[in-house]
């Protein structure tokens, strides 16, 4: 820890050296002008008073000031007060002896006048010093108290995060082992409640049957969507790229909406969708059949889901998968691609399944390398969402 040494000592204003010669050289010239007005009898003691011009100039300036004071003090007092007046000449020689005497006198006073300066001087540098040093100590304490701060901090964050991805990694695989094992009874639930269907069985008895088999299937396919979200997270997802024709993979999905919302509509352009994509088939089926199935559960009855494709970037192709719903609110979408996601309408109603269907598109067009994301249709009705998909590279 640093030593408080206090505020730095303020600094004095410095006059500049002319001052301090001017004062050297009309300093005995003003002290002669008033000892001349005075009586012989307080002549004796002016020697004095040059003395103490000359230890202040010592003081506030240094030597060779100083000496140049008592030379000319030296030469006054020999004009103006030493018999014969008026004249260089000394005419008793203990005149002599005494002025000898004051310009020796003059000369150690200023001496020890400037030795003095110089350890004042010295000593406020060397309080400047240590009060910088003391300065830069607290500074780089400071330092040192912000980085072990920060690197405590580091630390916890670091384990926090640790903890969070084991714990995050014990979910995934609780979450694919309870799924794994779920397929098996479920198909054998399918299995057994579709051949025991098409049995000679009483229409109660077949009714039971086919209700335990859509609900069947509806768990199915949430299993499915929790091990491909499982699939997806863990980086673990297989892709066969090929290219392929997009209005194809259109078609199939559509075709795949129809058996299960027969009323549905899906409008498309076979002509613009005749472009080939570089992609999975299996995969993007299942981004189409998501998002149709999406658009199905909040469009009206009596309304059809467009299907829009166009090349509008350089080597990707833009899908536009449009309905007339109600729309999604605008606090809302930031959020709709988020696991586990439920709107308003789905807590109503309660359909939707578990809030996977839009993180798995997310997931599997970001495989293949591709963005997706819910357009702003303004005033217009409806929701739009936008994905792309890389263009297959050209065979010539």
């Amino acid at each position: 820890m640093g030593v408080d040494f206090g505020r730095e000592p303020r600094r004095r204003l410095r006059a500049p050296d002319w001052v301090f010669w001017l004062a050297a050289l009309g300093g005995p010239v003003a002290v002669t002008a008033v000892l001349v007005h005075y009586s012989q009898q307080t002549q004796r003691d002016y020697v004095f008073i040059y003395l103490g011009l000359v230890a202040v100039v010592g003081v506030l300036r240094g030597l060779w000031p100083a000496l140049t004071c008592a030379g000319i003090s030296f030469l006054l007092v020999d004009y103006f007060f030493v018999p014969p007046v008026g004249t260089w000449t000394i005419a008793d020689e203990q005149d002599i002896v005494n002025l000898i005497a004051f310009l020796v006198t003059a000369g150690l006073v200023g001496l020890l006048a400037s030795r003095r300066r110089r350890a004042l001087l010295a000593a406020q540098a060397l309080t400047r010093q240590l009060s910088e040093s003391n300065t830069e100590l607290v500074r780089l304490n400071q330092q040192h108290a912000e980085a072990a701060t920060a690197a405590l901090r580091l630390a916890r964050s670091e384990q926090q995060i640790t903890a969070l991805n084991e714990t995050d990694r014990l979910r995934r695989e609780l979450l694919a082992n309870v799924s794994h094992e779920l397929r098996t009874p479920l198909g054998t639930i399918l299995t057994e409640s579709t051949d025991a269907s098409s049995a000679q069985l009483g229409a109660e008895a077949e009714r039971r049957l086919e209700t335990i088999a859509v609900e069947a299937r509806r768990l199915k396919a949430l299993v499915d969507d929790m091990l491909d979200m499982t699939v997806i997270e863990g980086g673990a997802l297989h892709l066969e790229l090929e290219p392929l024709v997009l209005g194809d993979a259109i078609s199939a999905g559509a075709d795949r909406l129809k058996r299960t919302a027969p009323g549905r509509a899906v409008v498309w352009d076979p002509a613009a969708s005749a472009v080939e994509v570089l992609a999975d088939w299996d995969r993007l089926g299942q981004i189409f059949d998501n998002l149709l199935s999406n658009a199905d559960r909040f469009a009206p009855p009596d309304t059809s889901i467009k299907i829009a494709v166009a090349r509008q970037e350089p080597g990707l192709i833009v899908v536009r998968v449009i309905d007339r719903g109600p729309g999604v609110p605008v606090e809302l979408r930031g959020r709709i691609f988020e696991r586990f996601f439920h709107s308003d309408v789905d807590a109503a109603e309660k359909t939707g399944g578990i809030g996977l269907g839009l993180a798995i598109v997310r997931g599997l067009v970001e495989a293949h390398a591709g963005t997706v994301a819910l357009e702003d249709t303004g005033d217009e009705p409806g929701a739009t969402f936008r994905f792309t998909l890389p263009e297959a590279p050209s065979q010539a």
